[in-house]
């Protein structure tokens, strides 16, 4: 049973579909078709989802900081994305997306792309209709890419870069590979119990969410925190890399239709809308509370916004996504502006205020706008209360997952490298205590 799309788990539903025919139906079934315009959307999705990490969440980040922090940030964000890429294509891709394998982690037959060619397809969402594989596995790699970028957002200006890079090979290892195969895999967990989500929201978002808070606890507070002011150091960076976002979302969100298609349609007006409803309601809220609206209220609000609309975009209609947007961007303010503070955790740039807080109220929101009655695209017996169910299930569990596997990541980087630079270097700046150079002059 089909609940809303899947990103790889249409080559699953495929399989499935085509095992159940009789004998002589798959004999007679034509091998499927490559799709030179799916084909040409999915480089472009998978081009723009790059665009997204560098120079999009590097820019952003990097913003967000101290200048003496700024080149740290963006090289911690761009080394660890290409950590990312070459562990995907050893056996990242065939632990997500192999043969075989169990409900948590697919085979190893195909660790180090074996037996993939450029005659090799994918599955689209249409039946005889496909992809070339390297495309497929191309776009899938983006994804985790920037997952692993986005939980550093909560650790910057304090922890060492080779503990970064330790922390990113354990963490993608142990827990964005199988959370990726439970979530879009057709043999995975939560796959298999019908969980909704389209894009990302619980792969990436809470995963990288939960995991940046988790680390961040184990980190500590940096120097200073929350007595010294850590303003960022400059929001036209953080503007210009908003922007990036917002534009590289739209290969993220309907890149995820696998097809240049009405579902991809729907992502697209979704990212656009539920987009624009969140930076508008954290600045009203923002001015609620007595505040003026500002540069990085309404910054903060569009990537609430793209947060939580990742696992509604293609399983929500319009309306839908803008109240889902601006719920979430409304809840996201105060998680940042009286959860974070009252607590006292020290999430550098709000990475679990954000993306954690978001995704959850994504998550969860889309068990909701999938009703056809809220103009989703549920078939009319859909049941709201038990899909609000699983999705509750699948947010639970991924939660418990990042976090044991993180503290498990974060224990290694530290048992290898120290985990954390000196105090002269955190007071001096990362970027000439770890990489020698400065960021302006």
């Amino acid at each position: 049973m089909k609940q809303g799309l899947k990103i790889a788990g249409a080559a699953g539903i495929a399989a499935l579909a085509f095992a159940a025919l009789p004998a002589w139906a798959q004999a007679a079934a034509p091998a499927p078709t490559v799709n030179k315009g799916d084909t040409a959307w999915m480089m472009t999705s998978t081009l723009l989802v790059l665009m997204m990490i560098v120079p999009g969440l590097a820019l952003f980040y990097g913003g967000l900081t101290r200048a003496k922090n700024m080149l740290s940030t963006m090289t911690q964000i761009g080394a660890v994305a290409c950590l990312a890429m070459l562990i995907w294509v050893m056996y990242g891709y065939t632990m997500a997306f192999g043969d075989g394998g169990n409900a948590f982690v697919s085979g190893f037959g195909k660790a180090f792309l074996a037996g993939i060619t450029p005659d090799s397809t994918a599955a689209t969402f249409t039946a005889g209709v496909a992809i070339p594989e390297y495309v497929f596995i191309c776009f899938q790699m983006t994804f985790a890419a920037i997952t692993v970028a986005l939980v550093l957002g909560s650790v910057v200006e304090r922890m060492k870069f080779s503990a970064v890079m330790v922390f990113g090979a354990v963490w993608l290892t142990i827990v964005y590979f199988p959370v990726a195969h439970m979530v879009w895999a057709s043999g995975g967990l939560f796959f298999k119990m019908g969980a909704l989500d389209f894009a990302g929201g619980t792969v990436v978002h809470i995963n990288a969410g939960v995991s940046a808070l988790v680390a961040a606890l184990i980190l500590g507070k940096r120097i200073g925190y929350p007595t010294e002011r850590m303003a960022p150091h400059s929001l036209t960076m953080t503007g210009i890399g908003t922007g990036l976002l917002w534009v590289g979302w739209f290969g993220f969100n309907a890149g995820s239709a696998l097809e240049a298609n009405g579902s991809a349609a729907l992502a697209m007006i979704n990212t656009f809308v539920a987009t624009a409803a969140a930076a508008l309601a954290w600045m009203l809220v923002e001015r609620a509370n007595g505040h003026k609206g500002s540069a990085l209220g309404f910054c903060s609000g569009i990537v609430a916004g793209l947060v939580a609309v990742t696992p509604a975009a293609g399983n929500s209609g319009p309306f839908g996504a803008i109240i889902l947007g601006a719920v979430a961007s409304v809840v996201c303010y105060y998680a940042v502006s009286f959860l974070k503070p009252k607590l006292g955790y020290d999430d550098a740039l709000d990475a679990f205020g954000v993306h954690g807080i978001g995704g959850m109220i994504g998550a969860v929101g889309t068990g909701i706008v999938y009703a056809p009655t809220l103009g989703g695209p549920g078939k009319p017996d859909f049941n709201m209360g038990h899909q609000l169910l699983v999705q509750i299930e699948a947010v639970a569990t991924t939660i418990v997952w990042a976090s044991v596997g993180t503290v498990i990541a974060i224990y290694v980087a530290k048992a290898v490298t120290g985990l954390r630079v000196s105090p002269d270097v955190e007071r001096e700046g990362l970027d000439i205590g770890e990489h020698g150079e400065r960021a302006y002059n």
